[in-house]
C-alpha cells in the first residue's frame, strides 16, 4: 500500500517542482524620488488632461542586484504619500515593473499615474523590488508603436 502511494505521489512532486515559476529575489532600491513627466513624455498625454483625470509621474533611482544572476520580471514596491501624509494610491503598494535586472547596480525609472489635484510634495516610503529568476509573465513581441503611454520606455536625458 506505502509502495503504491510513493509510486502515486513521486510523479506528482516532480511535476510540482519543475512548474513552480523561479524563485523570488529581493533587491534594494536607493535615491528614489517621484517627479512629474517632461512636457514632451509620451506619458504626459496633454490632450487628454482633465480635471478629475491623472497625472503622469516618473519614479527613479538605483537598484542594485547583489545575486550573480539577473532578475526577471522585478516589480516596485512603496508607499507614495502626499503633503497631508495621506497615500497617494490607497490599497496598493506596487507602483510598476521595472522588467529585468542585471546583477550589480543600474538606474531605474518607470511612469505611474497620480490623481489629479493630488497635493505635492509628494514622500516614497519603503521602496523595495522583487525579481524572480525566471520568468513569470508571458512576454510577446510588441512593437514600440503598439505600447501604451505608461508602457513606452523613459528618456531621462
Amino acid at each position: 500500500m506505502l509502495r503504491r502511494l510513493l509510486s502515486l505521489l513521486l510523479p506528482l512532486a516532480a511535476v510540482l517542482a519543475l512548474a513552480s515559476p523561479g524563485l523570488a529575489a529581493e533587491l534594494r532600491l536607493s535615491d528614489v524620488r517621484l517627479e512629474p513627466c517632461g512636457v514632451e513624455d509620451p506619458g504626459a498625454q496633454p490632450d487628454f488632461q482633465r480635471p478629475m483625470g491623472a497625472s503622469c509621474f516618473v519614479l527613479t533611482g538605483e537598484v542594485d542586484n547583489p545575486g550573480r544572476l539577473p532578475s526577471v520580471d522585478t516589480d516596485v514596491y512603496a508607499r507614495i504619500l502626499d503633503a497631508s501624509d495621506e497615500p497617494v494610491l490607497p490599497n496598493r503598494t506596487r507602483v510598476g515593473s521595472i522588467g529585468d535586472v542585471l546583477p550589480g547596480r543600474s538606474h531605474f525609472a518607470l511612469r505611474m499615474s497620480v490623481p489629479a489635484g493630488t497635493p505635492g510634495p509628494f514622500q516614497v516610503k519603503n521602496p523595495r523590488a522583487r525579481g524572480f529568476s525566471a520568468p513569470v509573465r508571458t512576454r510577446a513581441a510588441v512593437d514600440a508603436d503598439d505600447l501604451l503611454p505608461l508602457e513606452q520606455g523613459i528618456n531621462l536625458d
